[in-house]
């Protein structure tokens, strides 16, 4: 198992450690209600170096990407980032993931932890002919995700830079806590705003003490699996639970970040679905009653049929009542009810927009 560089802060701090993609990471220092709670109101510092990060240039750095990737590539202006999917042959979701435009032909892609490794192989196979300079970075930065409604007031105690002039999925290069070349991002997954800070290893345990030393702010640190809870009243995906390989990005209701206009890998068949539509599709859902749906719970509908399985799901700590992601047949999206078995139980759920909050 690989250790942040942080990992010796988060055993100090008594944080609940487990084994996750491959690393040993914060779960929780707390209760997870309480950690849940404390990003929507206050601020927080999730340690998520975990995930990767690869830098592409080159002179068809632009077309490469555009090939590889779901999204326009051409609207990424310098200074901008954009969600994107990564998608196979046949439409499936290989990964989803940040884009970043660090200069005119130099990029940034983060994505997943589990898939550092199979994204690389991927995109080295497809760079043959577009001869792009790819190098995997994953083990030189660390990433801390600063979040909440304070988030902004409390970086902006570490930067001269004016924080309140960076937009959404917006980023500038700077110095912060008194280091220089630090990527600030307005960026996040709990849908309660803040940054992501992009930091050499060397320096990432320095940045982390520098944050706690403030104390008129209430920070604490946050665990992994409050970063799950969030996301899912967010109705954001994850992958390996809401996407995968399988998944098309129409599937998975990605048509907001899918421009068929770009002929990227894959993008035939997800017009197909577009055009004819697909036999399965991603729906959020609140129960009525009081339970907790988890991951593979099958869900049926009224006539008793089974047409789909939980794909996230929890309790939501705002809402205090159950909610989840799923992939049901198509065919019953019409209907706003479903039926979810919940250990021998059935409870009765309703089909809802996300996000939840």
């Amino acid at each position: 198992m690989k250790k942040t560089v942080l990992f010796g802060r988060h055993k100090k701090l008594n944080a609940k450690i487990v084994e996750f993609a491959n690393y040993l990471m914060p779960i929780s220092y707390s209760s997870v209600n309480e950690e849940h709670l404390h990003i929507r109101n206050e601020v927080g510092v999730f340690d998520v170096s975990h995930m990767g990060e690869i830098e592409i240039s080159g002179s068809n750095s632009l077309k490469f990407i555009q090939q590889i990737c779901s999204n326009d590539i051409s609207k990424i202006k310098i200074g901008k980032a954009q969600y994107n999917c990564l998608t196979n042959d046949l439409g499936g979701i290989i990964d989803d993931l940040i884009v970043y435009r660090l200069e005119e032909n130099k990029y940034l892609l983060v994505v997943n932890a589990s898939n550092i490794s199979k994204d690389l192989d991927w995109i080295l196979k497809q760079n043959r002919e577009f001869n792009c300079s790819i190098v995997n970075i994953s083990d030189e930065i660390s990433l801390l995700a600063v979040q909440g409604p304070k988030a902004e007031e409390l970086c902006q105690k570490f930067t001269n830079e004016d924080l309140s002039l960076i937009s959404n999925y917006s980023f500038i290069v700077s110095s912060f806590a008194g280091f220089n070349n630090i990527i600030i991002s307005k960026t996040g997954y709990t849908g309660s705003g803040g940054y992501e800070l992009y930091i050499p290893n060397q320096i990432a345990g320095s940045v982390w003490d520098a944050l706690f030393s403030c104390k008129e702010f209430n920070i604490k640190p946050i665990g992994l699996a409050a970063r799950d809870t969030l996301r899912i009243e967010m109705g954001y995906c994850l992958y390996g639970n809401d996407i995968n390989e399988d998944v098309t990005t129409e599937e998975a209701n990605l048509r907001w970040i899918t421009k068929i206009e770009t002929n990227f890998i894959g993008s035939q068949i997800i017009n197909e679905q577009i055009q004819k539509g697909c036999d399965k599709k991603l729906v959020g859902f609140k129960l009525k009653e009081k339970s907790i749906p988890r991951k593979g719970y099958e869900i049926f509908d009224n006539d008793n049929k089974l047409i789909g399985k939980v794909t996230s799901g929890t309790f939501s700590p705002v809402l205090k009542k159950g909610i989840g992601l799923a992939h049901i047949n198509s065919a019953n999206q019409k209907d706003h009810l479903i039926y979810i078995k919940i250990r021998n139980n059935i409870y009765q759920a309703e089909i809802t927009k996300t996000p939840f909050i």
